[in-house]
């Protein structure tokens, strides 16, 4: 079934891959235990190929190191998302596009919660194939749609989705992969269901990280796949804000974000020509 998968649906088998190795760490910083049932055929070789450019054997490494980012951005924004959750007046989350994240079935939601995991038919088809018998801990809308099509709210909003009621966005592992363009018409697809007081996050690139002679070890293992990085910006804040978000902008091993685990300076923004990446985090005025 991965062989339905396009290419940039096929890295979420790579991040179940790094979820399901960080559930076996004594240090880990989140127990996922259903990532493992996620990871799929390609999921093992995905993840090879990103441990030998990360980790060369060769010379010492440069490139960040992926199983560290993606174990803090997974409990960064399991925070997060369970942070909003507590409030009773936020009764929505929204996970757009889902993957094959698993945080309906580990983490514990309150009563009021309705949680929505929008993506293409066959990524939710595989999920759920994967998942089979086991109950979510929360009231949970499969949206099976394609997030560029032109009818993607309309299906949210059939699902039980209510525009007028505060909501939570997670945009976890997508702006990177599509064009600037694209990115905007995201987010202001996005903020059109959001009312005042709804909550989003997301994680983004800078532009040098696009550009880095340092990065092309990276780079070019996505590329290979298919699913190469195409957007970067240096000023996530104002990038949302365009679209009526206040955010603030966490780079991995600032306080908030670290957990002991980022294992590389942190440059200060006013730095140039420095990889960065950012979990943007706010809320809809």
């Amino acid at each position: 079934m991965t062989d339905l998968l396009n290419p940039v649906e096929r890295t979420a088998l790579l991040t179940a891959a790094l979820r399901a190795a960080e559930t076996r760490r004594e240090d880990r910083l989140y127990e996922d235990p259903y990532a493992a049932q996620f990871v799929g055929d390609a999921g093992p070789g995905l993840l090879a190929e990103i441990r030998a450019a990360t980790f060369p054997p060769d010379r010492p490494r440069d490139l960040p190191s992926t199983p560290d980012y993606n174990a803090i951005r997974t409990r960064f924004f399991d925070d997060f998302l369970l942070a909003a959750a507590q409030d009773p007046d936020m009764t929505q989350i929204v996970l757009a596009p889902s993957g094959m994240d698993s945080r309906a079935y580990r983490l514990k939601w309150p009563d009021h919660i309705r949680y929505f995991e929008v993506d293409r038919p066959a990524v939710l088809e595989f999920k759920a194939d994967r998942i089979r018998g086991v109950t979510p801990q929360v009231d949970h809308r499969a949206v099976a749609v394609d997030l560029t099509a032109d009818d993607w709210e309309k299906r949210l909003v059939d699902a039980g989705y209510d525009p007028s009621l505060p909501a939570t966005w997670l945009l976890e592992g997508l702006l990177y992969y599509i064009p600037e363009p694209d990115t905007h018409r995201m987010l202001e697809r996005v903020a059109a269901l959001c009312t005042p007081g709804s909550h989003i996050a997301a994680d983004l690139v800078n532009a040098a990280a696009l550009s880095l002679p340092h990065m092309r070890g990276l780079l070019d293992v996505f590329a290979r796949w298919g699913c190469p990085w195409r957007f970067g910006s240096d000023e996530p804040e104002a990038l949302f804000e365009q679209y009526g978000f206040d955010v603030e902008a966490t780079q991995p091993g600032e306080p908030g974000a670290d957990f002991g685990r980022w294992p590389d300076p942190v440059p200060a923004r006013d730095v140039k020509d420095v990889r960065r990446v950012f979990f943007v985090h706010g809320r809809r005025r």
